[in-house]
């Protein structure tokens, strides 16, 4: 049964399953990882999620605040041991309830154009692809996406 905890980014198993999805960006995208990565970085954040196994965490997720009306999606992991168990669907929709909660109208995201599985996964789950917003602007192998919650 996968058990689901709000968190922070102080906790070290977001810590960890951040340093396994980092390694994974750089080994799928060499050629950009170095830009990107500066996308990336997760000051302190009170909207962690984790998702767990059997206690052995297993996948995460982020949002942190775009303004007063969006939070974008961030840090979105699963072991490749843990996927195709609905890790994902769990985190997303944590974090969508999340961000409703707290008076948010839309979640917003950026994936990379290999990131198959996870492009079909927010379609699933009622994002929709829009223009490339913010730092993402010009930059042709990210899919930027958007869901009103």
């Amino acid at each position: 049964m996968i058990e689901i905890l709000r968190t922070n980014s102080e906790n070290p198993d977001f810590a960890q399953l951040v340093m396994l999805l980092d390694a994974h960006l750089w080994e799928q995208y060499p050629e950009t990882q170095a830009e990107y990565d500066t996308y990336n970085i997760i000051e302190t954040n009170n909207t962690v999620i984790i998702a767990y196994n059997e206690n052995i965490a297993v996948g995460c997720g982020c949002f942190k605040k775009l303004d007063d009306e969006n939070v974008e999606i961030k840090r979105m992991y699963v072991k490749p041991e843990s996927r195709g168990l609905g890790v994902s669907h769990l985190i997303l929709a944590e974090l969508e309830q999340w961000a409703k909660e707290l008076g948010f109208k839309a979640a917003l995201l950026e994936t990379l154009y290999k990131q198959s599985a996870a492009i079909s996964l927010y379609q699933k789950r009622g994002f929709k692809i829009i223009q490339n917003y913010g730092p993402y602007v010009g930059l042709d192998k990210s899919i930027c996406m958007k869901k009103e919650l």
